[in-house]
């Protein structure tokens, strides 16, 4: 990403850890994201006790590590950005708020679940599993659309719109692209990891699943160039950056390619390409804003204005960096471990 005019070791440090939280967020939305898709389409694809503990046991193994990357994100916003952390967590208290509780709705959900054996107990569980996901989808899309919208906020950081204001259309719009791309994604993950009608029904699900991405991915781009006309000024800056809106397209493009071919790693693949493609292009387009005032664009927040100190930063660089990789070497094993499809026994956990 170019860096802004005159910019010094600060603002080179701040656009490292800008591009620090952008590489944490993609990698939990492509994580967590098949696992939020899994839940939202819990009730409808899974229809069976042992079809629900399927999609259970698909991503029981790597939910919670799924998730650390977001708690993470929000450790590194703290350490690297804390205005933006104060501006952003004051004025988005109650959804944040929300959102907290969806996520313990949802483990919580996956943990009881097993404890009884008795459709009166689990089937309540599911519905919270499925619901806390389906809405979790949602709302990250609703939160990233009001982000690329613009946040309305004075000079002295306070937020001055209502929740209300937060379900505008735009943001809205976002909201249900984000579902459709995360609930394709996992309905492509359940593919990966279930047999028989379960795999079969997740398969024609992928397919609707596409077909509504697609369309929605055209109104997402008209609306986006509506509302932020300067998301294009990075990438005329550095035509390199075209390769990231490109990632997705390719994704778009070659899921359905290898879905009718019933390659589904590669259609998998693809749907992440999507995900990471997308995100990495809206990062690429805010830069150097990490949260843009809809009021008064003098009174965004920037790597150069909002960061922390430079040595504060790279201290955070030298802890944060090491722990990073070990959540990775601690994924790839687990996921290693737990390849292949899902298998019931007597002993299984869910």
């Amino acid at each position: 990403m170019p860096c802004p005019p005159g910019s010094d070791r600060e603002s080179v440090m701040g656009t490292v850890w800008f591009a620090i939280l952008a590489g944490l967020l993609i990698g939990y939305a492509v994580l967590d994201g098949f696992d939020l898709g899994v839940g939202a389409l819990h009730l409808w694809v899974a229809r069976t006790d042992e079809e629900r503990r399927v999609g259970l046991g698909a991503i029981g193994p790597v939910w919670d590590g799924n998730e650390v990357w977001l708690i993470t994100w929000g450790a590194a916003l703290f350490l690297a950005f804390p205005r933006v952390y104060a501006v952003a967590f004051s004025g988005f208290y109650l959804p944040l708020t929300i959102v907290l509780w969806l996520l313990m709705g949802r483990g919580v959900a996956i943990e009881f679940r097993h404890h009884v054996q008795d459709p009166l107990w689990r089937g309540p569980w599911d519905v919270v599993f499925s619901v806390s996901s389906l809405l979790l989808a949602l709302l990250y899309g609703v939160a990233a659309g009001n982000v690329v919208a613009g946040v309305p906020f004075d000079t002295r950081g306070y937020f001055q719109g209502l929740f209300e204001w937060m379900l505008n259309p735009y943001a809205l719009l976002v909201g249900l692209f984000s579902l459709a791309v995360l609930s394709g994604h996992g309905a492509r993950y359940l593919c990966l990891k279930a047999e028989g009608v379960l795999y079969q029904r997740a398969h024609r699900c992928a397919a609707v699943l596409w077909a509504a991405t697609a369309l929605l991915a055209v109104a997402l781009t008209a609306a986006t160039f509506a509302v932020r006309p300067a998301m294009a000024r990075n990438f005329q800056a550095l035509p390199a950056l075209a390769v990231l809106p490109a990632l997705a397209l390719a994704g778009l493009a070659l899921a359905p390619w290898y879905h009718r071919r019933r390659a589904d790693r590669a259609a998998f693949l693809c749907s992440a390409a999507v995900i990471v493609g997308l995100l990495a292009s809206t990062a690429a387009g805010l830069y150097p804003e990490l949260l843009p005032s809809s009021l008064d664009a003098s009174r965004s927040l920037t790597v150069a204005n909002a960061a922390a100190p430079p040595g504060a930063l790279l201290a955070g660089l030298l802890w944060t960096i090491p722990g990073v990789l070990l959540l990775a070497i601690y994924q790839i094993v687990v996921y290693r471990a737990f390849a292949g499809r899902v298998v019931l026994g007597e002993g299984a956990h869910y």
